[in-house]
């Protein structure tokens, strides 16, 4: 299991929490400090939308110029500025055994890891 996301990041604390807390082994991929690939993220999309992958919820989407925003238009922009913003991405991503979680759920969890 692979946890992708920033350290400083609550939901990303929240998730290591509960898998520290469940006894769950898993590593942590920080993106500031390891970056993200395209082909990474073009496999999570096939996985989960990209619209669901790209947080339009987040500080780093209302950054973007009205402009940016409205470029994000289909998988290959979300993508680009995913590798561009990588704070934009939600949080975390989880890979584990062929899938891909987004964001803390802990019901989710308690369903998919126990």
């Amino acid at each position: 299991m692979i946890i992708y996301g920033i350290p400083n990041c609550d939901s990303v604390k929240k998730a290591i929490a509960w898998l520290k807390k469940e006894k769950i082994d898993f590593t942590f991929h920080n993106f500031r400090e390891s970056g993200i690939t395209t082909a990474r993220l073009n496999t999570w999309c096939k996985q989960v939308s990209w619209e669901q992958l790209l947080n339009k919820k987040s500080t780093t989407w209302r950054s973007l110029t009205p402009e940016e925003q409205a470029a994000v238009i289909n998988q290959k922009a979300a993508v680009q500025v995913m590798l561009t913003h990588h704070s934009i991405i939600k949080r975390p991503v989880i890979e584990y055994a062929g899938k891909i979680i987004t964001g803390y759920n802990e019901a989710l969890y308690e369903q998919e890891f126990k």
